[in-house]
Order: C-alpha cells, then sequence, then structure tokens
C-alpha cells in the first residue's frame, strides 16, 4: 500500500460569488473554515439535539460537539491520503448547519408543514444559511464561502441526482459558478461525509450507553462489537465499567478508519485520479469502506435503531419536539404579527411560510421550548 502515490489534493478554487482580495496568510479554504466557526448558526448548534435534548444531562452529544468530532476524523483521514485538510475540516463543521432544533424530529415536523413550497431539508437549509441567512459582512448576505465548500456541504447526503429538484436559490448559486455541478463530490467532501457515519455511529454507542438504554450483552450481539471486545483486556474490571466503554468506542473508530483507508488506497490504485476533481468523474465514491465493513456498520445502524433512536425515552422525546414544532409553525403562520420584525416582510402565502420555516429551523432547543412555553402554557403570564 503506497499511500504517498496519490496526492488528492484540491487547491485551486472556482471562487466565490463575490470577489474579494485573497488573504495574506490563509488559503481560501482556511477562510471558510474560520468564517464557519464564527458564524452565529455554528454557535446555536450548542443547543440543537443530536439525539438527546439538552435538559436531559449535559453528558450528551449536541449538533456542536458531533460537528466537531466529525471535522476531527476528517481531519486525520485527510492527512493520510495529503488531501486537503482544511477543505475536509470546513464541509465537516458546517453540515448540519441547516438542522433544526431538536435534530431530525423537528426535521420531519417542518417537512411535513412545508410540503405544499417543497419540503424542508436540512441539508438545503445549510446553504440557505450560509449564502443568505446570515448577516454578517456590509457587502453581502451569508458568508460568500468558495465553491468547493458550498458543493460539499450540498452533496453530504450522496450525489446529486437531478438538479431539477434542487431549490431554486440553490440553483441560483449554482448558476453563479457557471452552473457547474457534477453529480459526485469531490475527494475531501467525500471523506466529511463518511467521517460522519464514523463519529455518529460510534459516539451514539457511548451516548446510548450512558443513558442505560442497552448494555455492553446487548452490543456484544453485533459481529463487529464482539471482535472489538475480544482485543479488549478487561482483567477483572466489570463490563459496566466506563473504561471498557470507552475503549471499545475508541476501537471501533480505529477499526472503521483503517479499513477505510485501506479500501480507499485500493481505489485510488485502481482508478488513477490525477486531481481532486477528477474524483467526480468517477461513478462511485472512492472514499468507502469495504464490502465486509459497510455489512457491519449497517448492523450497528440496525442496532441503535432499535435499541436507541425507537427506544421509547427518545420516541418520547420525538413526539414532544414535533408537537412544539408543529405548534409553532400554525402559530406564526396564523398569527405572523407574532413573529420577530425582521421575519414579518412577506408578499404572499408562500413567503410567509417559508419566513416561518426558516425561523423556526434557526432557533434552538431551548429557544423552540421557551417560545412554546410562552404562548401554549395557559398558566405562564
Amino acid at each position: 500500500m503506497n499511500i504517498s502515490q496519490h496526492p488528492i489534493y484540491t487547491f485551486k478554487s472556482l471562487g466565490r460569488v463575490y470577489k474579494e482580495n485573497e488573504d495574506l496568510h490563509r488559503t481560501c479554504f482556511m477562510r471558510d473554515r474560520d468564517r464557519i466557526i464564527h458564524s452565529t448558526a455554528f454557535r446555536k448548534l450548542k443547543y440543537k439535539t443530536q439525539v438527546f435534548v439538552y435538559h436531559e444531562g449535559d453528558y450528551y452529544r449536541t449538533r456542536l460537539s458531533h460537528s466537531i468530532e466529525v471535522s476531527q476524523v476528517a481531519r486525520s483521514i485527510s492527512r493520510i491520503f495529503r488531501a486537503n485538510e482544511d477543505l475536509s475540516e470546513a464541509i465537516s463543521l458546517a453540515h448540519d448547519l441547516g438542522h433544526t432544533p431538536f435534530g431530525h424530529a423537528g426535521e420531519e415536523a417542518l417537512n411535513s408543514k412545508m410540503t405544499r413550497y417543497g419540503g424542508f431539508n436540512h441539508n438545503y437549509q445549510a446553504l440557505k444559511i450560509l449564502t443568505f441567512l446570515e448577516k454578517r459582512y456590509i457587502d453581502f448576505d451569508g458568508l460568500n464561502l468558495t465553491w468547493e465548500t458550498l458543493e460539499g456541504i450540498l452533496k453530504h447526503n450522496g450525489p446529486i441526482l437531478n438538479r431539477k429538484n434542487l431549490p431554486s436559490f440553490i440553483l441560483k448559486v449554482v448558476n453563479n459558478f457557471n452552473g457547474k455541478l457534477k453529480q459526485n463530490a469531490v475527494f475531501e467532501a467525500q471523506i466529511a461525509a463518511i467521517s460522519d457515519d464514523i463519529a455518529y455511529n460510534n459516539n451514539d454507542i457511548d451516548d446510548g450507553m450512558h443513558a442505560n438504554l442497552f448494555s455492553i450483552d446487548e452490543l456484544e450481539q453485533i459481529k463487529l462489537v464482539k471482535k472489538s471486545l475480544k482485543k479488549i483486556k478487561i482483567k477483572k474490571l466489570d463490563k459496566s465499567n466506563i473504561r471498557i466503554r470507552h475503549e471499545l468506542v475508541r476501537l471501533l473508530i480505529k477499526t472503521m478508519i483503517d479499513d477505510l483507508v485501506i479500501n480507499t488506497t485500493s481505489n485510488l490504485n485502481k482508478f488513477k485520479p490525477k486531481s481532486s476533481y477528477d474524483v467526480q468523474n468517477i461513478p462511485n465514491n472512492l472514499v468507502c469502506f469495504s464490502d465486509e465493513m459497510k455489512n457491519n456498520e449497517r448492523e450497528l445502524r440496525d442496532f441503535l435503531k432499535e435499541s436507541m433512536y425507537n427506544h421509547a425515552t427518545v420516541k418520547t422525546m420525538t413526539y414532544k419536539a414535533k408537537k412544539i414544532v408543529s405548534e409553532l409553525f400554525d402559530l406564526f403562520v396564523n398569527e405572523y404579527q407574532l413573529l420577530p420584525k425582521e421575519w414579518r416582510n412577506f408578499n404572499n402565502t408562500k413567503e410567509l411560510n417559508v419566513n416561518v420555516s426558516d425561523y423556526i429551523s434557526g432557533l434552538t432547543d431551548k429557544n423552540a421550548i421557551t417560545i412554546h412555553n410562552k404562548f401554549f402554557n395557559l398558566y405562564n403570564f
């Protein structure tokens, strides 16, 4: 295995929508990463649900801590392949910016409410935040990120199979770059996407066990976990010992990354791309697990879905979250005067619904609960 033969590196950018002078000390992708970290939307991730709502405990991961963990995994993998670490980090840090309060539960509720107007997709919403909703610069809306960062975020959940299905605001961004939207993502974006899978699959194990939703013995039914536990020197420690849990999560992350590096290197040797952009012309992702690891990961995801995401404790909060988001949406559509002043500017019913959707999606769990109590708790005067 000779990784050094393949310096897959995105170093040239197609630029930004609004031209800016180059920085003397930072590359364009370093500036993208820095702008994302300093954005309002990034700070709000602190109080947005990963699996558990913020008030259920300080231990559990939020969208913010998850995004940081994803960026760490992506940075490590990028360095192994001599890819552009700054681009991988920027995409990783921004990939969840479009999430609603209460994570996927809030997204499902908003998507249902917005069905008549194209639905709601957190990935598309991230692009809207980065190109329009953030108001931090005098000369333009959004953060004016490079095309490569925006494209990587857009394709985070997979290739774009039909651009006709994209919202008009995204097509407008694409057209600003001469409509250059290939189906597959660049190498760094593929790294960011699979780093997301590695981070949440394994760290959800940690959170799930901390919440006592399942035990080590139950996890041991999974082939990959059983194999990993055999490598851990448990000695006289009880399986419930917290050190066993942390050791297991670390080992699972390492095992997945090792498999990824070996399989991706094999793909690089097979297809021999000369640049990161060449990667976009290859039908399938180069950055991927082996078939065996894909099966192992699928088994792990199935376990987490049944034992964690569909657990009564989590489902109870999911029900409450959907109810909060749905009731707030109906309230503000019917009584738009209750919206903050900056969201009351609209010309028709569609624009009103879009404004309400953008406003609610930008709330944190904490905001949403407080506002809901203000209007729906009849004893709160």
